[in-house]
């Protein structure tokens, strides 16, 4: 039967819980456990899906399409376990749900409150599809005591009374500031915190305090005394050279042995963290560097292209080289050629990435045009694949070539499709439709043709698997004609009626994506793509 482990924080937002959850899953995964990691939202969204990169960060999209909080994609990095729709809830969906069983008078004329019927949905929620895990850790969003959080942290206090006292474990991260002034560590936040996750009725066995100094033993035992819980239960957490350091940083730490000392577990294996000693090698100590431009529309915000971010890191890592990423607006390309040529000329490589809406579309379409006719090494995801069509159709005389969610076009080169297979049969959508939920989601088969560039990157793989997140896709019409002027379309769904991938043959490494591959790199088995692409900018780096 599985364990639980559930993770809180405390004192302020962003301490990095998710990416303690992933480091220890990773720790624990080390030691031969099977693990798998799901995280709680608080708020009321159904899902990321229609919430502002600003706001919330990069949406991070499952096999089965869901549209997740982006500590999946943590979780995925750090343990190679794929997440599903299972492993990502939110308090909108909940209440949706129970919603939609009192509509049906499933509750049978009772009172719907939180406390059984909210708290239910959600236990039920972490107890499920348990498939013989060792270990499940359930991350809860937001901070201890915020009002949208009550309803989670009091299902947790219930699961922590009906299941056996070997079963569950609380690890609290909370924060211990340095005051410059003082030139003091201050354990008193942490204190408060503890206190009011315990007036909640929880009591925390591990916790995992992030400062900017290390940690005395005095303020340890000193935190320890007034939270309850036993020294070496104080695990510092440092501020890591990278989060490739954490999981390695942590266990020195001791927290992967004192949660299993926690849950009783004395004779577990020692960790195999050969292949994080790598990670961490290969990243820590490159034998060159690559500068990647990515022309963008959400750079004013990293954790938009989260994923993206990563998986060049991970490229740059198998070959041991230092990957430098210039984030550039797309909207100041919208001007004369020359300020196009200052910006990207020192760039080894050009991406543009996915996004939706027009705004910027024009110097995304520039930046490919500079990629090609500059012969430098240029991959585009999703809409970037897009833009590179269009790019294409206006070189080749289509001067009005554009795309219809961009509004209305005479030579529409992209257009939205209101109708797709999938293995359970014909999805459709209304152009006119809800946003949320309407996109081609999730991993979908491509056919690669034999002998091409792509083919090759893939390991001379013919079918490949790969996530989607989209609306529009490009109007098969155009294939032809563009095909004539070098754009060749060396991908397409099974039934050939969907572009998945275009290449040019006569250009160093021209590559444009439908999909989204930064979703399932890792930093111990880089996605082919992202390998690829950082290797042709390293070619580009040693001609410049």
């Amino acid at each position: 039967m599985a364990r639980y482990i559930f993770i809180t924080g405390g004192v302020v937002s962003s301490l990095g819980k998710g990416l303690m959850a992933a480091s220890l899953a990773a720790l624990l995964q080390a030691r031969g456990y099977k693990v798998r990691i799901r995280k709680f939202d608080p708020y009321l969204n159904v899902d990321p899906g229609t919430m502002s990169p600003y706001q919330h960060g990069e949406v991070y999209v499952t096999d089965d399409g869901a549209e997740t909080d982006l500590d999946l994609g943590h979780y995925e990095r750090f343990t190679g376990v794929s997440a599903h729709q299972g492993d990502n809830i939110t308090s909108g969906r909940i209440y949706q749900d129970i919603i939609a069983k009192e509509r049906r008078g499933d509750y049978l004329g009772a009172t719907v409150q939180v406390v059984p019927h909210v708290t239910d949905e959600i236990k039920a929620f972490a107890l499920a599809g348990q498939d013989d895990h060792d270990f499940i850790l359930c991350e809860i969003g937001g901070t201890v005591g915020d009002i949208e959080g009550l309803p989670f942290m009091e299902a947790i206090r219930q699961l922590r009374n009906e299941l056996e006292p070997w079963q569950t474990l609380s690890v609290h991260v909370t924060l211990v500031p340095y005051i410059a002034a003082a030139g003091e560590l201050k354990t008193k936040p942490t204190q408060h915190s503890v206190r009011e996750l315990a007036s909640l009725g929880i009591k925390p066995d591990v916790l995992l305090c992030r400062a900017e100094h290390p940690i005395p033993d005095g303020e340890r035992q000193k935190i320890a005394n007034f939270c309850n819980v036993r020294k070496e239960a104080v695990i510092p957490a440092l501020d890591a050279p990278s989060i490739y350091s954490v999981p390695l940083q942590y266990h020195g730490e001791g927290l992967d042995t004192e949660v299993l000392r926690a849950f009783g577990i004395t004779d577990a294996p020692d960790p195999d963290l050969s292949r994080w000693y790598d990670v961490v090698d290969r990243h820590s100590n490159p034998d060159g560097e690559v500068t990647i431009g990515v022309v963008g529309k959400y750079v004013g915000l990293q954790d938009a292209y989260k994923s993206l971010n990563e998986a060049l890191v991970h490229g740059g890592m198998a070959h041991r080289v230092k990957v430098n990423l210039k984030w550039i607006d797309a909207e100041v390309f919208e001007g004369d050629d020359a300020e196009i040529a200052a910006k990207l000329e020192p760039m080894h490589g050009i991406l543009v990435p996915g996004g939706f809406g027009e705004r910027g579309s024009e110097g995304k379409i520039a930046a490919v045009r500079f990629a090609r006719e500059r012969k430098v090494p240029f991959l585009g995801i999703c809409l970037g694949m897009q833009m590179a069509c269009i790019e294409a159709a206006r070189s080749a005389g289509y001067e009005q070539a554009s795309s219809t969610e961009f509004g209305e076009t005479e030579q529409p080169v992209v257009g939205i499709i209101t109708e797709w297979m999938t293995e359970e049969g014909l999805q459709t959508r209304e152009a006119g439709g809800d946003l949320g939920g309407t996109m081609r989601l999730g991993a979908y088969d491509a056919k690669l043709a034999a002998n091409s560039h792509v083919s090759g990157i893939y390991g001379g793989e013919t079918t490949i698997s790969e996530r989607h997140r989209h609306r529009y896709e490009v109007n098969g019409a155009y294939i032809e004609p563009l095909e004539k002027q070098g754009l060749i379309f060396s991908g397409m769904s099974p039934d050939g009626l969907l572009p998945e991938i275009v290449e040019r043959p006569d250009h160093p490494w021209f590559v444009g994506v439908q999909f989204h591959p930064e979703l399932k790199s890792k930093p111990f088995d880089p996605h082919p793509l992202f390998a690829g692409f950082v290797g042709a900018a390293l070619e580009q780096a040693r001609l410049v």
